[in-house]
């Protein structure tokens, strides 16, 4: 039997400085808000943003959270990627808000074209343009 997945939900990240991380995602990436709430018992915000009508990140703080290795070939999730409609115009609004790009690869098996940048936590964030 097979799992019938329609998509993913949500992605959950764990930043380490919330305000930060809540800018940059609501603001920089120009994701909205559904809801922020304080749950006092865990010290703990967590914002919930659309990526769009089907996909959500869920943005967690927690009092001091252990680091964890983002590099790209580091093991675990490797990174996360948004599929966009106009890469060059996606990575000049990027680094119009001060957000460094990499330089625009081309994918060799899909022939598509994508960047990477990194979040306030310096999470690997990946444009691809579809």
């Amino acid at each position: 039997m097979m799992l019938k997945v329609s998509h993913i939900h949500h992605i959950a990240i764990i930043c380490s400085d919330y305000q930060r991380s809540k800018t940059f995602y609501s603001e920089t990436l120009g994701f909205r808000i559904i809801a922020e709430t304080y749950r006092e018992s865990r010290e703990s915000y967590k914002l919930d943003l659309a990526i769009n009508a089907n996909q959500q990140i869920e943005l967690f703080s927690f009092p001091a959270p252990p680091e964890r290795p983002s590099r790209p070939e580091a093991q675990g999730l490797r990174h996360l990627a948004f599929a966009v409609d106009d890469l060059d115009d996606c990575v000049a609004h990027l680094n119009r808000q001060g957000v460094a790009t990499e330089t625009i690869r081309m994918d060799e098996l899909t022939g598509k074209r994508f960047t990477f940048f990194a979040d306030p936590d310096g999470l690997p964030l990946e444009l691809y343009e579809s």
